[in-house]
């Protein structure tokens, strides 16, 4: 493929699309062919075939490897613009920083796991029974709880799955998860507003109102269901004083970052 100099950055990245594309259509194509050989007696270069085969899939999944993580470090590249202060001294509103790690008041069924960026908290937040963003508490079926509070994001994880539970036996144990989410350098982290405090508020409410999949299917009671909290964010001053009393009270731990995510798993 030979490439203008002069050519435009938006026209050079159509350019690569277009010849990618092609490139993936021929190796299917190829594909098939190879592989329809594998039962019967292989022709004559069939091992060189198979092997330029295989090498130009390899390419291909570098190139997708390369495509996901150049994905990925523009995505952190926006956060960490979200959290900065901006030419006018002010910080972005939370729900910048929410949206872009899921859209607001959508639940699992709404979103396809490409419109979230949910592994910036945690990657296993893929893996969920449940799963709603600025949604009221009334409005989820994993809970009975009549309380119209809205969690940043609430995920609940079955271990194992129930659809072939045997009649009467019970069901598995489940998690639930809670991020809340903070304006960059907030000083108004009063007990009502503090992220920490409402992550463990939403963990009791949720546990008082019991817990069910998410098709509704009621679990069995359990002594405490286990709950994993995350309070996301840049803190103020008395953001930070108060974060961190409450971090030393609930040993909770805060990770490296500028953009601070304080995490605990709740003892049950």
């Amino acid at each position: 493929m030979t490439v203008d100099p002069s050519i435009k950055d938006q026209e050079l990245e159509l350019l690569l699309h277009s010849n990618l594309q092609k490139l993936e259509a021929s190796a299917l194509a190829e594909g098939h062919a190879v592989l329809g050989q594998a039962n019967s007696a292989p022709p004559e270069g069939y091992d060189d075939r198979l092997a330029r085969y295989l090498h130009t899939v390899t390419d291909i999944n570098q190139s997708d490897l390369a495509a996901y993580v150049s994905r990925r470090r523009a995505i952190l590249d926006v956060l960490q613009r979200l959290v900065e202060v901006d030419d006018q001294g002010r910080y972005s509103r939370e729900d910048a920083i929410h949206s872009l790690l899921m859209p607001m008041r959508t639940d699992f069924n709404e979103v396809g796991t490409d419109a979230s960026n949910l592994w910036i908290i945690d990657e296993q937040l893929a893996f969920h029974d449940y799963l709603a963003s600025d949604k009221t508490l009334k409005s989820m079926p994993i809970t009975g709880s009549d309380s119209t509070r809205e969690p940043d994001l609430l995920a609940t994880r079955l271990v194992g799955s129930p659809v072939l539970a045997a009649e009467g036996g019970s069901l598995p144990l489940p998690s639930i998860v809670v991020v809340e989410v903070k304006r960059p350098m907030r000083n108004d982290a009063s007990e009502d507003k503090d992220p920490i405090q409402q992550c463990l508020n939403y963990v009791k409410r949720v546990r008082a109102g019991g817990v069910k999949t998410a098709l509704g299917r009621p679990i069995p009671p359990t002594r405490e269901v286990p709950a994993l909290c995350y309070a996301s964010t840049a803190a103020g001053s008395r953001t930070g004083d108060r974060g961190s009393w409450l971090a030393g009270l609930r040993s909770l731990s805060s990770t490296p970052s500028d953009s601070a995510t304080a995490t605990s798993s709740e003892p049950r």
